[in-house]
């Protein structure tokens, strides 16, 4: 069966960095589970893995345009330390969660400066070359409920 828009895909993956760092994984623990074809992945791994099989095994490069995209400057401010509630001692590279009109949001602090911390709402992985080693384990039909949910609920089709 052929990885194609509504189907139940698990992958086995690691993913890595440009200098070989590993940033994620899935060996080792449970496969990765998603419904194709509805954005769950980042765009250029949808793409390399669509027509694709069970037992294939694909090494992706994918550009920060088809991951993460790339840093927008936008994102980044600077405020008074006195409005971060909750942090007793806030630190560089310590993540924040605020709540925006969009929802929750998590940001980086990224630089401390007498009383002005810099935040950051890029996601981590933004400006990042990623390189994925992805292994399909199983491809098959979605069940009427996660196409109605719009992601997978495990092996069995079943969940929350």
């Amino acid at each position: 069966m052929q990885i194609t828009t509504g189907k139940v895909v698990f992958i086995d993956y690691t993913l890595t960095d440009d200098e070989q760092e590993i940033i994620d994984s899935s060996r080792g623990g449970e496969p990765l589970g998603y419904l194709h074809g509805v954005g769950q992945l980042v765009p250029g791994l949808e793409a390399a893995l669509e027509g694709r099989t069970a037992g294939e095994k694909l090494q992706v490069v994918i550009a920060p345009e088809d991951g993460y995209g790339q840093p927008d400057p936008g994102l980044v401010a600077v405020i008074p330390a006195n409005q971060i509630e909750g942090v007793d001692e806030i630190e560089e590279g310590m993540q924040l969660h605020t709540e925006t009109e969009d929802g929750e949001q998590t940001v980086l602090v990224t630089k401390i400066e007498g009383n002005e911390v810099t935040i950051d709402a890029n996601h981590p992985l933004a400006g990042v070359t990623l390189n994925f080693d992805v292994t399909v384990v199983e491809v098959r039909d979605a069940t009427p409920e996660e196409i109605d949910h719009g992601h997978a609920h495990g092996p069995d089709g079943h969940g929350h």
